[in-house]
């Protein structure tokens, strides 16, 4: 008994704790539409006001949003990232922009995608890769596509509209409107030719 009321407690306190439009967290974002919701506990949010979230999309609990690496910082952009109306974005995501990420409408993720539009350099040997300058290259995921759980989507990809990114694949590159990616790096194996779906 002690179990289920700290579980149903747990439930409701989880929905009020969710940061929908009218909430004053959403106001910090540069855009947050009607119906769409931030779950709880939310990850680490930074630059919201370069953070565009459009209607009716569900970002799930532990997402990790953020417009640079740490609060204040001035982007060079805006908006930075772009997340289209209907989206559903997997509970423990990371999106993390830095010059523009932009995600389509009506796109999916598994669990745990991890999203970035910036790596670090590492042409200088005489230096620690992580202190060197990183390189920022855009990413785009058309509208309708579906990118499976683990997936990582790697600075100036372009994922074309109503494409599948098979779990734990890793994407970089172009993948064209209609196709199914897999592997690491992703390989297309099936893509629609107009009539039907064929392989490569």
């Amino acid at each position: 008994m002690v179990g289920a009321a700290v579980r149903a407690l747990s439930r409701t306190l989880n929905r009020a704790a969710a940061i929908g439009p009218y909430d004053g967290p959403a106001k910090q974002y540069g855009l947050f539409g009607d119906g769409s919701i931030i779950g709880w506990p939310a990850g680490n949010q930074y630059g919201e006001r370069w953070i565009h979230i459009g209607k009716n999309t569900l970002i799930s609990s532990h997402v990790t949003l953020s417009a640079g690496m740490m609060p204040g910082q001035e982007m060079l952009t805006d908006p930075v990232v772009i997340i289209g109306d209907r989206c559903l974005i997997g509970r423990g995501t990371a999106i993390v922009g830095h010059y523009r990420i932009d995600i389509g409408d009506d796109v999916f993720t598994g669990m745990n995608v991890y999203i970035t539009d910036q790596n670090h350099g590492y042409e200088e040997l005489n230096s620690p890769i992580g202190i060197q300058s990183p390189n920022d290259d855009p990413v785009v995921i058309g509208s309708g596509s579906w990118i499976g759980s683990g997936a990582v989507i790697l600075p100036g990809a372009r994922i074309g509209r109503h494409c599948v990114v098979g779990a734990n694949s890793v994407v970089r590159g172009e993948v064209p409107d209609f196709s199914v990616v897999v592997g690491v790096p992703a390989k297309v194996i099936r893509f629609h030719d107009g009539e039907h779906w064929t392989r490569p």
